[in-house]
């Protein structure tokens, strides 16, 4: 049973999971060296614990579960690699260290972040993930959407377009459910879809608590980039404020940021004390809300 695993043994396995799939034997060492140094050993492994923890709901398998949220890691490493390039987000610290480009060149670090994105779907298409054929389109739809036009990808673009000016409310919150939140929804409507015990109703909520951990989490990293110091986040603090950043800091001011954050974090437990086997859901709803990096 998967409440047999304290949240540092799964991180463990995903992070023995996510060297496996990017073991350098015979390949190109650079390109693998790159991928494997923007994606091992660092990041908090928020999405692979949302797909594990939403997987008990389903009766998920373990290892199933692990793979599916490695997959969804490298998704995220990827984006991550992207972002921090000098014509996206131009940043030069990552997790504590150097970004990518800096410690490779641009070159490398943009196909390291193309190698990331493909190898996930080469996972998820293959044998690796034993879930039946129906239910595994349905994931690798949901996270090519959700990492996409319409998700991630799309999120990033009006991210950069609307750096300056002037959002409004939904503005930022249609930008920011697609830049932050859709990973973070896939992540978990996909761990519930990977397991036997599947019900709709329990998927519709799910839905729910997905968008609003979504969007929690990217209000509480606004709130963070505000507070916090460059050394306590592992990455250029401020940086949103500098750079007249759309965030919800910047909209809405500190004191209504943080209302929303709490109104949703109360709103979020709410229906996961509804659900059956939800504790690790609700322990990281407390863990994305009070996060201090």
């Amino acid at each position: 049973m998967l409440s047999n695993y304290s949240n540092p043994e799964i991180i463990s396995l995903v992070e023995k999971k996510l060297d496996n799939l990017l073991s350098n034997d015979g390949r190109d060492s650079l390109l693998i060296e790159a991928m494997r140094y923007s994606t091992l050993d660092g990041g908090k492994r928020i999405r692979p614990l949302l797909t594990i923890a939403a997987g008990s709901l389903s009766s998920s398998n373990i290892d199933t579960l692990i793979t599916l949220g490695s997959v969804i890691e490298l998704i995220h490493c990827y984006s991550l690699i992207h972002d921090d390039l000098p014509a996206m987000d131009n940043d030069d610290l990552r997790r504590g260290r150097p970004t990518c480009h800096k410690k490779y060149n641009e070159a490398i670090a943009i196909l390291a972040g193309d190698a990331l994105q493909t190898e996930a779907f080469r996972v998820i298409s293959s044998d690796q993930l034993d879930i039946p054929a129906n239910a595994k389109l349905k994931i690798i739809n949901l996270i090519a959407t959700s990492a996409g036009h319409d998700g991630m990808v799309g999120g990033q673009a009006l991210d950069l377009i609307s750096t300056g000016e002037t959002l409004s409310l939904v503005e930022l919150q249609n930008m920011h459910s697609r830049k932050t939140g859709a990973l973070i929804k896939a992540a978990i409507l996909c761990g519930y879809l990977s397991g036997d015990n599947y019900k709709d109703d329990i998927y519709t909520k799910l839905n729910t608590v997905a968008d609003n951990l979504g969007l929690l989490f990217q209000i509480a990293d606004d709130i963070l980039d505000f507070t916090s110091d460059t050394v306590t986040l592992g990455k250029t603090a401020n940086k949103d404020f500098v750079y007249n950043k759309a965030t919800y800091v910047n909209i809405l001011g500190i004191d209504e940021a943080q209302n929303m954050a709490q109104k949703l974090y109360k709103q979020t437990l709410t229906i996961l004390e509804s659900l059956p086997n939800s504790k690790q859901l609700v322990d990281l709803t407390h863990f994305i809300y009070e996060r201090s990096n």
